[in-house]
């Protein structure tokens, strides 16, 4: 075991009463302030006097660091021209040349930039980009108004975005305002089907969507997906080549493909779009997190020429697109997103990604891989998943009562390292800039707040 890492204990400090500011997926009852005053590349200081590190990019967000002098400046610099203006009917020079930046850098042919505010109204764009398209494109199709998604997914919170996951309690929660899409396969990596090992899973999955589009691809839309990676479903990792294959079925079926990097854009997984490792160009990109660098609510909603050439037309034929957002485009959201992308192309932040990654993830391998209750370590590039499960070989997951990687999470923080669970998959996604020797501390932690869970036998002693 390495020596204690260098990051900052948890102290004492009075409970603050924070009642008026209601969280999201937090139960209030049980919340323990933690606020932040301030931040610095990194790390996150407390108003209790503490310091955290930033070991999930405030959400899988944050690029650069925080309180970056060249964000920080850019955001002036538009502050002293405009703050905002419509996107209904004007524009922004600054958010005009962002469009411009984002269909150079984005995958293949997709040329047509829409902007709202979070990734959760990127998608809802999508969906109805797509339904739309397909009322009145050349060839009209009305029938084609359902959608298929994958089992497990997450597209984010609002009603559409809800009724496309595949999250059981978002489900029976709210099932009487929810759409229902088809549903597909869960394309794990890790909880394959018995008979199906690793070599065969890509053709397995792409055969069980394939059996979908056959039988419903006269009334589908769009198929939807996040690609390589589900991250909210827990780091759900794909078979290399599922992307490529539902691309070309896509084609073949005559549906559009939304591909959702709002969680995988902007160099989580080691290119600059996860569709680029499998040269994949989706009908519809939807973009939100990472594109202004963690700085300020912005999204974006990318189209190919065949859909936005849809909604051209003369005005008494109502073919704009019916959808649209006060804030979307705002102007200093689009200075903060230009000074991002320009910083990940000079200080090569995505060609460095791997690297950073590969060290990262074996750290961590290091320390808890053959513990008895380290299920899997998964996930592309700067993404990554540690599943605890009660029994290994079995993959057994624990009693969601005990919490167990609320626990862990809750012990990284007593030891200097902010990071979040979803459920028992505990991940680990830094800002991109992190060096090495937070690297190395933030795995160091986080092995270290598994043993103080789960204690330190290993598999091979485990009785």
């Amino acid at each position: 075991m390495t020596q204690e890492p260098r990051f900052s204990q948890a102290i004492d400090s009075p409970t603050v009463a924070a009642e008026a500011h209601w969280h999201g997926f937090t139960q209030m009852a049980s919340y323990q302030p933690l606020a932040i005053e301030r931040a610095e590349g990194c790390w996150l200081h407390t108003t209790d006097g503490r310091k955290l590190f930033d070991g999930v990019s405030s959400l899988w967000c944050n690029v650069h660091g925080h309180n970056h002098p060249v964000i920080n400046e850019a955001i002036v610099d538009q502050l002293h021209r405009v703050a905002h203006v419509t996107s209904l009917g004007m524009s922004a020079a600054t958010t005009d040349r962002l469009a411009e930046r984002l269909v150079d850098i984005s995958p293949g042919d997709l040329s047509h930039v829409f902007f709202s505010c979070d990734g959760s109204s990127a998608v809802e764009a999508a969906l109805k980009m797509a339904f739309q398209y397909w009322q009145q494109c050349d060839d009209p199709q009305p029938q084609k108004n359902s959608f298929l998604a994958l089992s497990q997914a997450y597209h984010g919170d609002t009603t559409g975005a809800v009724s496309l996951g595949g999250i059981k309690y978002f489900h029976q929660l709210f099932a009487p305002i929810l759409f229902s899409p088809i549903r597909g396969p869960r394309p794990c990596t890790y909880r394959l089907p018995d008979t199906i090992d690793a070599e065969q899973a890509c053709d397995f999955y792409a055969g069980e969507i394939e059996t979908l589009l056959q039988e419903h691809h006269q009334s589908l839309a769009a198929l939807v997906m996040e690609p390589l990676v589900q991250g909210a479903a827990g780091m759900i990792t794909h078979p290399v080549g599922l992307l490529q294959k539902i691309r070309q079925l896509c084609d073949q079926y005559n549906v559009l493909l939304i591909c959702d990097e709002v969680a995988t854009g902007f160099g989580r997984t080691g290119k600059l779009f996860a569709c680029e490792h499998e040269s994949v160009t989706p009908d519809i990109l939807c973009l939100g997190k990472g594109l202004t660098g963690g700085y300020l609510p912005m999204a974006a909603t990318l189209a190919r020429p065949h859909l936005y050439e849809a909604f051209l037309g003369e005005l008494s034929e109502l073919k704009q697109f019916f959808h649209g957002h006060t804030f979307g485009g705002n102007p200093l959201a689009a200075a903060a997103a230009l000074a991002s992308i320009d910083l990940i192309e000079q200080d090569g932040l995505v060609d460095a990604a791997d690297a950073k990654a590969t060290r990262l993830r074996s750290r961590i391998a290091d320390q808890v891989a053959d513990h008895a209750n380290v299920g899997s370590i998964r996930g592309r590039g700067l993404m990554i998943g540690i599943e605890l499960v009660a029994d290994r070989d079995t993959k057994q997951p624990f009693d969601s009562a005990d919490a167990i990687g609320h626990q862990v999470c809750q012990a990284a923080i007593d030891r200097g390292v902010w990071i979040r669970p979803l459920s028992d998959v505990v991940i680990v996604m830094p800002p991109l800039v992190a060096s090495d020797q937070e690297l190395d501390d933030l795995a160091d932690v986080v092995a270290q707040s598994i043993e103080a869970v789960l204690g330190k036998p290993s598999v091979a002693s485990k009785t």
